[in-house]
């Protein structure tokens, strides 16, 4: 990218959206930082892969679909397949639905009825029991979730630690083997990223991050410099993965590999190089469903190689293919925040519950802009939320929330049927002093106000027993 050179232009609305992105793009320019996460409107959505045709794809479907109305979850179909993995023929003979994630042709579900073709509408749709089925299926089982779309990242070099060191707010691992979770932080305090960091050797580290957001992490990674004979690669080209999980996810994987994977042996939040089945993986005792699991990371090449394997394997212990709309589910029946909802600039990290990942005791990117927000009180909690759906639809982000008296008190950012738990769930910010655990607010959703309930825990593994065990 070209550095302080900005771009805001194409404004389809004119008058009605021109003076409030003016003001955004002057902030960023004088601050380094909007006051507010205009990512929907930011180039770095994109990569080299959204080229000429892509583009004017696009372009044409937005223009012809203006007036439109456009439904939760929806999927434009214009310019694609605009780049596609190994396995995604193979996919498509599983009768998989695909959606658009970071150019990728990525698998929302699976039909067992045959190819489909997703409806879409504000209330459930086609994919709402398929998806439940595959949520049931991990949480009784085991599932295979394709990661591919995830952001990887290879640090090489003498002062790789110090350099990943000083750009992350959590320490980062001394033992090889040993893996933490970290928040980045933006110039106003905010969380601008959360990554995993893996140390693989003595002098090589290896990241995860959010896939959607590659290119606008970037901007951060280069306000740290590299220190002489350190090495930063973006390897998510060349690098995909598989996450198992569920409680027979350990036997899948037991049985594809002749390394120990007990809990003594691999216990949470390790990492190593394992072979499975005849593959070089790294492998990470964590996953983003909240269960029991890993995440397999390997060369492109080898990616069809590994999912038949694993999915073979999978399939004898009454598991199967789970796409990312089960993904979502599972995440919010565990309360986990995913970044561009619940993690933004706009966020400070004690409003998240990520302070515990942020040590102060070393240098890390904008440690001032942390300090000076972080002994302020919460303006509002990232909260869960138990949604009384009586009209056959579910919370999807965006909705307001209300005090019972109409006082309004926040907005959801994420929502889901929780098929696990059985229950209709959102994930929320709620103003603080207002709302509390245990208090009852109104979600509106299609207009209408919907009975919620505060919650003081996930409704899934509360303590992480199955994760951990």
């Amino acid at each position: 990218e070209l550095k302080n050179y900005f771009c805001c232009t194409g404004i389809i609305p004119g008058f009605s959206q021109s003076g409030g992105l003016g003001l955004l793009a002057a902030q960023w320019m004088i601050n380094g930082e909007p006051d507010y996460d205009v990512f929907g409107w930011d180039l770095a959505r994109f990569g080299d892969w959204a080229d000429s045709a892509f583009t004017k794809a696009r372009v044409e479907d937005q223009y012809s679909h203006r007036f439109a109305i456009h439904f939760p979850n929806e999927e434009r179909s214009a310019g694609r397949p605009a780049r596609t993995r190994p396995v995604y023929e193979m996919q498509q003979t599983m009768n998989c639905v695909f959606g658009l994630n970071c150019g990728w042709e990525h698998p929302l579900w699976f039909s067992k009825q045959g190819p489909q073709t997703e409806t879409v509408g504000f209330k459930r749709q086609n994919w709402f029991k398929p998806v439940g089925d595959e949520v049931r299926m991990l949480r009784e089982h085991a599932g295979v979730i394709d990661i591919s779309n995830y952001a990887n990242y290879i640090i090489k070099g003498e002062n790789a630690h110090a350099w990943l060191d000083a750009l992350l707010a959590n320490r980062i691992p001394i033992d090889i083997g040993r893996a933490c979770l970290s928040p980045l932080i933006g110039k106003s305090g905010g969380v601008a990223g959360d990554f995993t960091v893996i140390k693989a050797t003595e002098n090589e580290f290896f990241m995860v991050g959010s896939g959607l957001g590659e290119r606008f992490h970037q901007r951060y990674f280069n306000e740290v410099p590299l220190p002489a004979g350190v090495s930063f690669e973006n390897a998510s080209n060349r690098i995909v993965g598989f996450s198992i999980a569920g409680p027979k996810s350990r036997t899948v994987l037991q049985r594809l590999t002749n390394t120990d994977v007990s809990n003594d042996a691999f216990p949470f939040f390790r990492s190593k190089q394992l072979n499975v089945a005849g593959i070089s993986c790294r492998a990470i005792r964590v996953n983003f469903t909240g269960d029991l699991g890993w995440e397999l990371y390997c060369n492109e090449a080898q990616q069809r190689a590994l999912y038949e394997a694993v999915l073979a394997e999978a399939i004898k212990q009454d598991g199967g293919p789970v796409g990312s709309r089960a993904l979502g589910s599972l995440r919010i029946e565990k309360g986990y925040g995913s970044w561009s909802r619940e993690y933004s600039t706009e966020y400070w990290p004690q409003e998240v519950a990520l302070t515990g990942l942020i040590k102060l005791d070393k240098p890390f990117l904008n440690k001032d802009a942390y300090l000076a927000v972080k002994d302020k009180a919460p303006r509002e909690k990232l909260s869960v939320l138990e949604v009384q759906a009586t009209n056959d639809a579910d919370a999807s982000g965006g909705e307001p929330i209300f005090l019972s008296d109409g006082t309004p008190v926040g907005r959801v950012t994420s929502g889901a049927y929780g098929y696990s738990v059985n229950k209709s769930l959102a994930l929320g910010f709620i103003k603080s002093g207002t709302a509390k655990p245990g208090d009852t607010v109104s979600v509106f959703i299609l207009g209408k106000p919907h009975s919620a309930t505060v919650l003081e825990e996930p409704p899934f593994d509360p303590n992480g027993l199955r994760l951990r065990g």
